[in-house]
Formats: structure tokens, sequence, C-alpha cells
């Protein structure tokens, strides 16, 4: 068994701290003025450097713009817009401290705001997917515990459907006169006691709900943040939904620890991309591989200007070619990274300036980790303890460490390599089988996008290795005579670099991999035979 620890790095000379926290972040001095509408509130605890404390004392030089609209150039929220919508949401009541509220935003802007005034308020939010249907909407606030849905902008007649109070928000975001069904006066004033609870991705099996709160949040925010080295000075641009943890934490609080600014997008839109980093003066982009292989495998690409410091790559495994292809294209690095909702996001990133390995997702970022044998285990500050539901407490031991189900090898530097996931493997007559390996090789071939390998049931072995492949164009799964070459270029490919027992028995080239709305391929999908992309995924 290895173990390895890296705290975040001290954030670049801009930013000067001047206290630090138990976490190894640093904390803003304060700076307080008596015209502040924060004033009059709680800053939270003792020893509570929460989101009060850091709305109330930006880090110094923290830019005063902190939200812009990637569609609406003309949209933005400032740090002091935020103060005064925490002062009166708080005057205005949100019921009991940890109350359970959910919120329904279509605008990225408007989910961003309320997201961190609610949260600072004491509340934990149960974000929802916009583009959901009312349907599965009203089993996630069911199995969430929400008294109540939040909406801002006009509510949908189908809301009606979800079982709790729904109450309208206004164009300026400030709370409804009757606010959630209290009447006036809020105990979650005391800092901390808001969070989130969102569900893990189900790309593997049931989703579980993750209660994450307002320490862990700030935690792995912090951690982001100093690996990163996010200043004031730079212009992050976040395409991703902010009803998962990845925007919420690593885009929306990243840049608001660091007192930088932050450029949100409803979705990723291949059109107009490069000129939108440009003429916004971005300095980083928060992506996920979905995003990085259409622009990777783009005719028409552009370099971006010297400005764009790097692109972070979450949420899915990153094929190498994919990686290696951006770079060359674009001219901007790289940083593969690792994470999971139940460590509110990153676990371990590649440095920014060190060694990157392709193919690894780099060292531990703010958080313990450690593979038994495979399996890849983590704790830390960021790290939950348990599933509010009771369910999965075989995956904790008693010392804190979770089980994250992932598994993988750590090399001599402490770089962590994934395999895959324990559910993931394809038991091939008594032979493990792990889907990411196969894929990796399949991945290498020029005019394949994406490969998925899933086990079908098999009389004799009992399972065998199937693979999904999306050609490069798409459109090629459409031409039989294209198709039918890709197969057998791959099944070549295969004899060169795989295993007997990891050759796919089966190819099918297919036009899309179903996804959802962070571009991750749903596996469980991909086995039932559906070939259909989540319109979420943009």
């Amino acid at each position: 068994m290895r173990t390895f620890t890296r705290d975040p790095p001290a954030p670049r000379a801009e930013i000067r701290a001047t206290s630090h926290d138990r976490d190894g972040g640093w904390v803003p001095g304060p700076r307080r003025g008596t015209e502040d509408p924060l004033n009059t509130i709680p800053a939270g605890g003792p020893g509570a450097p929460g989101l009060r404390a850091l709305l109330l004392s930006p880090p110094p030089g923290a830019a005063e713009v902190w939200l812009e609209s990637a569609r609406a150039p003309q949209r933005h929220v400032t740090r002091h817009d935020l103060r005064v919508l925490v002062a009166a949401w708080t005057a205005a009541g949100t019921g009991p401290a940890g109350r359970r509220v959910g919120l329904l935003a279509p605008d990225p802007v408007d989910l961003a705001v309320l997201f961190v005034v609610l949260v600072a308020t004491g509340v934990v939010v149960v974000p929802l997917d916009p583009r959901a249907p009312a349907a599965a909407s009203a089993e996630l606030v069911a199995r969430s515990g929400a008294e109540a849905v939040l909406v801002a902008g006009s509510v949908d007649h189908a809301l009606a459907r979800l079982g709790v109070p729904v109450v309208e928000t206004g164009a300026e975001l400030l709370p409804p006169a009757t606010l959630l069904g209290t009447d006036g006066g809020s105990d979650g004033g005391s800092g901390g006691s808001g969070g989130v609870l969102l569900f893990s991705s189900g790309s593997t099996g049931p989703r579980k709900p993750v209660l994450l709160t307002e320490a862990n949040l700030l935690h792995v925010a912090r951690a982001v943040a100093g690996h990163h080295r996010l200043a004031p000075d730079d212009r992050g641009y976040n395409p991703l939904p902010l009803f998962h943890v990845n925007g919420e934490v690593v885009a929306v609080l990243g840049s608001l620890v660091s007192g930088g600014a932050l450029v949100l997008d409803d979705r990723f839109h291949r059109t107009g991309f490069e000129q939108l980093v440009a003429d916004r003066g971005v300095t980083w982009i928060n992506a996920v591989p979905a995003v990085l292989s259409i622009l990777a495998g783009s005719p028409d690409a552009q370099r971006l200007p010297d400005r764009v410091r790097f692109v972070r790559s979450a949420s899915a495994p990153l094929p190498v070619p994919v990686l290696e292809r951006f770079e060359e294209r674009y001219g901007v690095r790289v940083l593969e990274t690792y994470g999971m909702t139940e460590a509110a996001s990153q676990i371990t990133a590649n440095p920014l300036d060190g060694e990157r390995r392709p193919g690894s997702v780099g060292l531990p970022v703010g958080v313990e980790l450690r593979v038994d044998g495979d399996r890849v285990r983590i704790r830390g500050e960021g790290v939950v303890r348990s599933y509010p539901d009771g369910a999965g407490a075989e995956r904790f031991d008693p010392d804190g460490w979770l089980d994250t189900g992932d598994l993988g090898r750590l090399d001599a530097d402490g770089y962590l390599y994934l395999v895959g996931r324990e559910g993931d493997a394809i038991n091939r007559g008594g032979e493990k089988v792990f889907p990411r390996a196969v894929e990796e090789v399949l991945r290498r071939h020029p005019r394949v996008r994406d490969a998925v390998v899933v086990g079908a049931d098999d009389d004799v072995l009992g399972q065998v290795p199937v693979a999904h492949v999306v050609p490069d164009p798409p459109t090629d799964a459409d031409d039989p005579a294209a198709a039918r070459r890709l197969v057998r270029e791959l099944r070549d490919l295969g004899e060169q670099g795989l295993d007997r027992s990891q050759r796919p028995t089966d190819v099918r080239v297919v036009g899309a991999l179903p996804t959802g709305p962070t571009g991750k391929v749903s596996r469980t999908a991909v086995a039932a035979g559906s070939t259909t992309p989540d319109p979420d995924a943009g």
C-alpha cells in the first residue's frame, strides 16, 4: 500500500495571504467598510472562514465584477451585488439552518448567484437540471427531502408535479415577499450550516445522494484555486452545468475564493468559441473530454491567445490522442484531473508547471490518497463521511477512508493512473477485462472520435467485451462501406495492441453515445443498447 498527500501550493505572488486556515489554504485578511450591507449580519462561527467572511473580506485586489454571461455581455454581477443579496435574503428569512431547498434556474448566472446566496444563508441547496423532465425532477426532490423549490423566473405549470411548494424569485433575484413558507428571520445565519445535496452521476448504477457541507465545498475550492494558481486577474470560462459539483466548486467557488472573475455559458458552443475566449480575456477554461474532443477534431481550429494559461479536463477519462491533438492545435496545456461528487469535485490533478504525464490523472491535491491492492481510497476535509440515506456504509472505514470504487495504481512519484471502476470489469471466462485499457487502444485510431467497451452476455464465457465506436466524422456511421472498413482496421489494431481476452468480439459503429449533462458516457445505457445522446450534453 502506498499513500500520498499533497498540499495545495501557495497562490501566485499577486495574492497575499494574511492568515492560514486549518486546511492549508489561504484566508484573506479583514477589509470591512461601514457602508457594506453585509456588516449587519454575522460573519460566521469562531474559526470558520465561511462564505460570509469571504464575501465580507474579499481577497486583496479582487475583481469587482465576479460573474459575466457569455451570451449576454452586458449582464454581470459584482461582489457588492452579492453582498447586498445575502443581506436581503438573510433579512427575509430562509427558515431553520440546514433546511433543504430545491433550486431551478435556467440561466447559469442566476443559478450561480442563488447557489452562493442560499448556502451563505444556511440553506442546503438541491440544484435541479432545468432541462430534465418534470418527473425526473420530482423524483430527485422527493429523494432529497427538499421542503420547497425556488425557481429563478416564471414557474412552468409542469413544476406543480414536484409535490412541494414552488416559489418564484424575480429578475433581480431578491427574495419573494413570503419566502418558502417562512415568516421572516433566519437561524441559518450562524454560518457553516449551508451546503449542497447532489446525486452521483449514475453512469455505472443508481444515483446516490451526496451531502456536501459549506466546509467541504470551500476546502476543495481553496485547494483548486491554490493548485491552479488562480488570482484576481484571472478570468475563467465555464460552459459546464452548475447543477453538478464540478461547475459549482471549481468554477463558481474557485473564482470566488481567488478573487477572480468568471464567464458563464449556458452550454458549450463550438461556433465562435475562439472569438469568445479572446474577446472576454479568458485566462483558464473549465472543460470535459467531450468538449476537448470536439475542439481537437475541428478542421477550423485557431490557436488561443497567449493569456490562456491552461484548460482543465474533468468528469471522465481524457484519451491521450485527444489531449495531444488539442494542445498541438490550440497551443494551450491541458491539465487532466480526477474527482467525484463525494469529494466535492477535485481529488488529483496534473501539475500546472511541473511534469504532466499523459494517461495519468496527476497528484493528490488537498486530500490524502492511497491505493490498497488496486482500490483507490481517499480521505480529507472535502470528503464526505457517509451518505445521508444510510446506504453504502461499507465504503467508509472507521478512520474516514472512502473506497472510491475506482481501480488504479500509483507510480514511484505518486502519480495516479486509473484502470477503471470495479463494476465496469468484464468477466470473460474468469479473466477480468477492464474497458479503459481496451478503449485507449481503440482511440488511437485516427478515425475514432470516441469508444466505449461494455460486457455482453455469452453462453460459454459468461461475458465478452463489445465495443461501441463513434467514427470521426460521426456521419461515417451512416456509410456502410466506411463503417465496415473502420471495423476491419480496429480488429487489426486490437490484434496488435490487445491480449486475446481483451479483444472485442463485436465492434459496433454508432453515430453517438448516450451521455449525461457533463458529457460523461452512461455505460449503463450503452449496455442496454441505447445510442441516443442526451440533449443536455451540448
